[in-house]
């Protein structure tokens, strides 16, 4: 295409000047990437923290003290919901836990540990021993077993409210990255817990994760229409972090405002450098009207010229932006050596990003090529 060919030959006969066009174009976009990676880590390492390993969603008894009967067919229909990842059921209530001299009140949780550790990842979280395999196993927490001077295969005694005394085996020990949850719970066997407290078949609460945490409320919603039950209460993580949802908005609010002013200025600087274009080259492109190209063939010229200094720039920046946010994340570290921040660059993010900037670039041509429509072959040629 005759247009194509002279806008590549305008700009290879200004390289200085299409060079820094297209370094500015690739400082502008680093930048706006770099932002929006850091922020986006940001609010995923956040989430993560509040999030992770602990249920998206949580069904149990709207009535206190009241556990829930016949959830086996509770359980089949929301594992089969395609937006679920991990279901998991619990039998769980207050005792305190002895060795000695010592008292300590727990939540006694009973699990299948299969499906638990889809949600709690208490695999990888047993530093000492194993899971629990017998109904006279049980796993404590590292801080609680600080507390009591506890170790794999000591004895455990769990006080009921009551008074009524058991004793257990300690399989392992766990540390799930969370002090309260190390105190204070004790981890058994789901038909264990259901004969401590006596509660038969039943359970207090199902746990559920969803593959996007972030549309755990539609899921929840889902799942409450679908038991169509008063008497159980259906709570998201969302419901119970919203200031933290809160901030979130506001922090990607603020990105998004980052990034469309620096693209902006991309479009205005990219427009104002092919505008003077225009007026240096006027001459030639009387000449090139006068010899019988079209004004739109004309005009198209500076579309060019901005989709390949769209390009060239936007590929150059997504290089540098990726490659800044890869050193920010390697160099910029904790005390304790880790990362500031993880390292996550979502593909569709910098793909997304290196688009609107082709597009910016593109569009940033028109006003120019608008301008080009204007030229009069005769009275450039006059005008020299």
């Amino acid at each position: 295409m005759i247009s194509l060919k002279i806008a590549w030959r305008f700009l290879r006969s200004g390289k200085a000047q299409t060079l820094l066009i297209v370094i500015g174009i690739g400082i502008a976009i680093s930048v706006q990437l770099f932002v929006g990676l850091l922020i986006n880590s940001l609010q995923i390492n956040l989430v993560q923290s509040t999030t992770g390993n602990s249920p998206h969603i949580t069904i149990s008894s709207a009535v206190e003290d009241v556990t829930i009967s016949r959830w086996e067919t509770m359980y089949d229909n929301i594992a089969g919901i395609p937006e679920v990842a991990a279901v998991a059921v619990s039998a769980s209530s207050n005792a305190f836990v002895q060795k000695g001299d010592n008292t300590e009140p727990v939540l006694v949780r009973g699990f299948d540990f299969t499906d638990a550790d889809a949600i709690y990842n208490f695999s990888e979280a047993i530093y000492r021993g194993e899971p629990y395999r017998s109904r006279r196993d049980v796993l404590v927490g590292k801080e609680l077993a600080e507390e009591l001077e506890l170790e794999v295969n000591d004895r455990l005694v769990v006080v009921l409210p009551s008074g009524t005394e058991s004793t257990y085996r300690i399989a392992g020990l766990f540390d799930v990255g969370v002090a309260s949850v190390n105190k204070s719970w004790v981890i058994t066997r789901l038909a264990t817990a259901q004969d401590i407290f006596g509660y038969g078949n039943r359970i207090n609460a199902i746990d559920v994760t969803v593959v996007d945490l972030f549309n755990a409320d539609v899921v929840a919603t889902r799942i409450k229409q679908s038991l169509n039950d008063e008497d159980l209460k259906v709570e998201n993580w969302k419901q119970l972090n919203q200031d933290l949802l809160s901030a979130l908005q506001s922090q990607q609010l603020s990105s998004l405002m980052i990034q469309a002013f620096i693209l902006l200025s991309v479009v205005i600087a990219i427009s104002s450098i092919l505008a003077i274009t225009v007026f240096q080259k006027s001459r030639q492109i009387g000449i090139l009207k006068a010899m019988g190209i079209k004004d739109r063939t004309a005009s198209l010229i500076f579309i060019f010229q901005g989709l390949i200094l769209g390009l060239a720039g936007s590929l150059t920046g997504v290089g540098i932006g990726v490659g800044l946010f890869w050193s920010f994340v390697n160099f910029a570290t904790t005390p304790d050596g880790g990362p500031v921040v993880p390292y996550y660059v979502e593909t569709s993010f910098v793909l997304l990003s290196w688009g609107i900037a082709l597009v910016a670039a593109v569009l940033a041509g028109v006003i120019p090529a608008r301008r080009s429509l204007k030229l009069n072959p005769i009275d450039v040629i006059r005008e020299g």
